[in-house]
């Protein structure tokens, strides 16, 4: 028994003596000191893994009178040769030239958007791309929403989601692995400010988006706060695109790139001192492009 006794002994000493060596940190065959907080490898973090295509082969856009490229060419018309989306003025260099190329871009994209449309009218032309198979859907809608005539006529905020919602949730029953890419909506005072100085004023009061540039050189307390409304109402309807984007694995939001932009004269229409003129239409054609390629 005693010899039994020892030969345990022995074993869970050298067993303990492997461990201290191999795995334990502040061992010791002395006397017991403050062991040292043990060490672990962090596990290597997984390469998120991505079904975006950079390169898809087909285009579907929606929106409104931007993507239509009103007031690009001539007054008061749509001119969808001009239109950033799928263009087909070498100028512009629109998405569906970039992506598709000139022999491809005629037949293999469809420009469904809608002058004067609001987010409410996006399900309807969501269920129209969705019916074309594309592998990409380009989204640019909301200004209408904000440039209301007055700012209690803005589309609410829990409204523009629910429509927005209910237009991603069209696209992905009838086409489930179609990619989206969504432009925020326009700084809607930027181009006040920037058109007020250049004059645009007596176009403006024509009716324009009144909720923002109506009475365009007043800068009394109302007018700014009238102002400062719709501008906070625009940035609520770019959160929601942004929020809503984020929960569908295969749509990108521009991150606030159309928002951010600042046009200027060049860029804008000179019959209205709003749309994007031809110029400013190639740069919302390079903000999508940029988004859409990267890695």
């Amino acid at each position: 028994m005693r010899g039994r006794r020892r030969l345990r002994t022995a074993a869970a000493t050298a067993t303990a003596a492997l461990l201290c060596a191999g795995v334990l940190a502040g061992c010791s065959s002395g006397t017991p000191e403050k062991a040292a907080p043990a060490r672990s490898t962090p596990a290597p973090t997984p390469t998120p893994t991505s079904s975006w295509n950079a390169s898809p082969s087909s285009l579907a856009a929606v929106g409104d009178s931007i993507t239509r490229a009103f007031d690009a060419c001539s007054l008061l018309s749509d001119c969808p040769e001009a239109s950033w989306a799928t263009g087909t003025d070498a100028a512009v260099n629109s998405l569906a030239l970039r992506l598709l190329g000139p022999e491809k871009a005629a037949g293999r994209s469809w420009n469904l958007a809608r002058t004067g449309a609001r987010m409410a009218e996006l399900p309807e032309q969501m269920t129209a791309a969705a019916a074309r198979k594309p592998e990409l859907v380009t989204v640019m809608m909301g200004a209408n929403d904000a440039c209301r005539p007055t700012p209690a006529l803005m589309t609410p905020v829990a409204e523009f989601r629910a429509s927005f919602e209910t237009a991603l949730a069209r696209l992905r029953a009838a086409a489930p692995k179609a990619q989206v890419y969504v432009a925020s909506v326009p700084d809607l005072k930027h181009l006040w400010s920037t058109g007020r100085i250049g004059g645009a004023a007596g176009v403006w009061d024509l009716g324009i988006c009144g909720a923002m540039l109506a009475d365009a050189t007043n800068l009394g307390p109302e007018a700014e706060r009238r102002r400062a409304t719709v501008s906070a109402r625009v940035d609520a309807y770019n959160e929601v695109l942004a929020e809503v984007c984020a929960k569908d694995e295969r749509c990108r939001y521009d991150g606030g790139a159309v928002h951010g932009f600042r046009f200027d004269g060049a860029q804008l229409s000179p019959w209205d001192w709003f749309h994007p003129s031809r110029d400013g239409q190639a740069r919302l054609a390079e903000l999508a492009y940029r988004r859409i390629t990267a890695g």
